[in-house]
């Protein structure tokens, strides 16, 4: 009895992920899980999530993080985001939007969760959609990091491994294995500050439109921008 805990935020990387476990890897039952840490966009965040797993034929769990004392604009909802439409700073954008320690923080949950799956005798690995970000990365979506947390789930817990099967892919590599796994990329949700639909012009759109471009695929993105 193999199990896979999936962290998904909804989020195109994340729920072609799921896609990609369910449909090309050996496991018995599926997990989705969705953190609920008082970010913007978490009502569509929430809804692209659920939708994921209720396709893929997965449990579907969320867990409550308080975070707003971080103060960051991905949490803050009084905050003036700038929009601006170039890619040329992506280090000064991605400062703005990171959260600190927000990754590290998801995968000390998802371990903990593993282990009680485990505990009823299946083997339980987690599974995150971190992709290739190029020369500047988050600090906690490098293989340097996974290498690290999986040295700690190898030392504290039992049988628990962190997987991360698109960390030397580009969005564009996940855009066009999604369209071969049949994945609705429309239904998913990127953006740092939706309304009705993705803004077309936070940081995490703009990434969107690129990896869209360079993949060669018609975007079937709703923007407002």
């Amino acid at each position: 009895m193999n199990h896979a805990i999936i962290l998904c935020s909804g989020g195109l990387d994340s729920v072609v992920c799921a896609h990609y476990v369910k449909k090309k890897l050996n496991y018995s039952s599926l997990t989705i899980l969705f953190f609920n840490y008082g970010q913007r966009s978490l009502k569509a965040e929430r809804k692209a999530a659920r939708a994921c797993a209720a396709e893929i034929k997965a449990r579907f769990i969320e867990l409550q993080l308080k975070l707003n004392y971080l103060g960051v604009p991905l949490i803050q909802k009084t905050k003036r985001i700038r929009k601006q439409n170039s890619l040329r700073d992506t280090h000064r954008e991605h400062s703005i939007w990171y959260v600190p320690g927000r990754n590290t923080l998801f995968l000390s949950h998802a371990l903990s969760l593993a282990e009680s799956c485990s505990a009823s005798k299946k083997k339980t690995d987690i599974f995150v959609g971190f992709k290739c970000e190029g020369r500047e990365p988050y600090p906690d979506t490098t293989p340097a990091y996974v290498k690290s947390v999986n040295l700690l789930a190898h030392t504290a817990f039992k049988n628990l491994s962190v997987r991360a099967p698109f960390i030397k892919k580009d969005k564009e590599d996940i855009i066009i294995l999604g369209q071969k796994l049949n994945v609705n990329l429309s239904a998913t949700m990127s953006c740092y500050t939706p309304t009705l639909r993705h803004c077309g012009t936070c940081l995490a759109c703009r990434l969107r439109k690129q990896g869209f471009y360079w993949a060669n695929v018609q975007d079937p993105t709703s923007y407002s921008a």
